[in-house]
């Protein structure tokens, strides 16, 4: 009796879902350290684990999976931005929300500063990236012009605001540990991270002509440098008479 010859065990077969999201982040990686010129789909399967046809399966070529990246990279982003807009809360704590958002964003997915950096580098950019970042640019704008409308806001011009915020967080993210290796610290850590944040927030501040909120310390000082006030303005007053 002839047996059929045995087959080699091959890979299971992922969910779709699964691979074209197993895709996209390779892609996000290849793109964030190579740029989009670069980047060959050739590395990005290689790192998924499939052949090349496969990702033509999930993407037609090369700049349709970049605005696929993209779309997620920074409407993710956007989702985060959005949700802490629509509170309840004043505007001028939103507005922080957002630039606490944001430099969160930027540290959990180091890959949004470099395909930014790479993309402001770009002779002749796509403007695919730009298409996307649109609506993020829009909503802070429109927080931003919320705030000045009711006079709480300095008539700072909302894209300076914005990429004077975001080119903070880039440059940390990115090229601290390019440009200074002997830095001892991880630009990355938890508590350089939470420096950053405090810095960048205060920058922002400064930018809109606002004050940080005052703490409970804070009260209780100014509660202590009120009575003491009251306290000398009586003695001055007793000394006349």
């Amino acid at each position: 009796m002839i047996w059929p010859a045995q087959r080699p065990a091959s890979r299971p077969k992922a969910p779709a879902d699964t691979t074209r999201l197993e895709i996209l982040e390779a892609a996000e990686s290849v793109f964030a350290d190579r740029g989009f010129a670069a980047a060959r789909l050739e590395d990005i399967a290689a790192r998924v684990g499939v052949r090349r046809a496969s990702l033509v399966y999930y993407f037609r070529d090369k700049r349709e999976l970049y605005d696929a990246v993209l779309a997620t990279l920074f409407g993710d982003l956007l989702a985060r931005y959005h949700a802490v807009l629509t509170t309840s809360h004043d505007i001028s704590r939103r507005v922080e929300m957002v630039v606490d958002s944001w430099v969160t964003y930027a540290s959990e997915r180091p890959t949004l500063a470099r395909v930014l950096l790479r993309e402001s580098a770009e002779p002749s950019p796509s403007r695919v990236a730009a298409r996307h970042i649109a609506p993020l640019v829009a909503a802070v704008s429109d927080a931003i012009r919320e705030g000045q409308r009711q006079g709480i806001f300095a008539p700072v011009d909302p894209v300076h605001f914005i990429f004077t915020v975001v080119g903070a967080t880039v440059f940390f993210v990115a090229a601290t540990p390019q440009l200074v290796p002997d830095w001892p610290f991880d630009a990355s850590s938890a508590e350089q991270l939470a420096i950053h944040r405090d810095e960048v927030i205060n920058i922002a501040r400064r930018l809109l002509g606002i004050e940080a909120p005052a703490t409970a310390g804070d009260r209780r000082d100014a509660a202590v440098k009120k009575t003491a006030r009251r306290r000398s303005h009586r003695a001055a007053g007793e000394s006349h008479h």
